[in-house]
């Protein structure tokens, strides 16, 4: 027997998301423009390494938007799962603006290595690099507050990049204590540290979005699955449990051994029975498909 979670409870989580995108959103474009008039001012390439970073962490809103835009549109007989995948579609994106940057910054702190020049507005530069800090770790709470409340794995990974982001932030101030004391090098070199530590963040994140693309759930989710399921009053065993996340629904196959001589409406109330108490476990979960098998049969 199937069951799934109302698409109105789909739409809530949806919604939450969106409110969180739009937050950090506004608060990450304000402070990349900050920071923008700051580099024009002061010409400092780990200050540009920053922001650049910053944009593309506010660009990397636009299509987890879009995600959770689609997600909330019914399944179709072509999409029979509904529009969740849109999500990791969306973290493959966030991946390659993520990347993007990093190349961005490299480049441009290779360049200034080779011709460095001091800083100007020392003042100016350190106070939007507290200013980047203060941005980006409220983005990142946000996120992933949000993320872990609804289960969406691409908001959470956003959120640990903004994260990042605040300490690379933090990481502009060397740049100014260099040129303080006349280090021209510092400021390209400290631009290259913060690119080198987005390319780390790169792969973090891509391996979360691949590891959702290959159907990858934490083992603690499914022995937490296992756990309730051998709790249901008449399952004697558990055949298979398999999960899955789609977008930040997540979803269930299970196969129960239950009594060989019962009958076929006594069987489909253990399956009920196990379907709620996985629910009652797993609120993440949206849908589960609950099959059983009497003792003794050869699967």
């Amino acid at each position: 027997m199937g069951h799934g979670h109302g698409h109105g409870h789909h739409h809530d989580t949806s919604r939450e998301g969106m409110r969180a995108l739009w937050i950090s959103l506004a608060v990450l474009a304000a402070t990349a423009l900050l920071q923008a008039v700051v580099v024009v001012l002061s010409g400092s390439v780990a200050l540009l390494s920053d922001t650049l970073h910053n944009v593309a962490d506010a660009l990397t809103a636009v299509p987890v938007g879009i995600a959770f835009l689609l997600g909330r549109r019914h399944a179709s007989t072509r999409f029979t799962y509904g529009y969740g995948r849109a999500e990791d579609i969306a973290g493959i994106v966030v991946v390659l603006v993520i990347g993007a940057s990093a190349i961005a910054a490299a480049v441009e702190s290779v360049q200034r290595l080779s011709s460095p020049a001091s800083l100007r507005d020392l003042p100016a530069v350190a106070g939007a690099a507290i200013v980047g800090f203060l941005g980006n770790e409220i983005a990142a709470r946000v996120r992933i507050r949000t993320g872990r409340r609804i289960g969406s794995a691409v908001l959470v990974a956003d959120g640990m990049h903004a994260r990042t982001d605040a300490l690379t932030s933090l990481a502009v101030l060397l740049s100014v204590f260099g040129s303080a004391f006349g280090l021209t090098w510092m400021d390209p070199v400290v631009g290259l540290a913060i690119a080198a530590m987005i390319a780390v963040v790169t792969y973090s994140a891509a391996r979360q979005v691949l590891a959702r693309l290959m159907d990858a759930v934490d083992p603690a989710v499914v022995d937490q699955a296992g756990i309730a399921l051998r709790a249901t009053d008449g399952v004697e065993g558990i055949d298979r449990i398999r999960m899955r996340w789609i977008g930040h629904d997540l979803h269930a196959e299970v196969e129960l051994t239950v009594g060989g001589s019962m009958s076929l409406q006594d069987a489909h109330e253990i399956a009920h029975r196990a379907e709620h108490c996985l629910h009652h476990a797993l609120p993440r979960v949206r849908s589960a498909t609950v099959h059983v098998n009497p003792s003794g049969a050869h699967l």
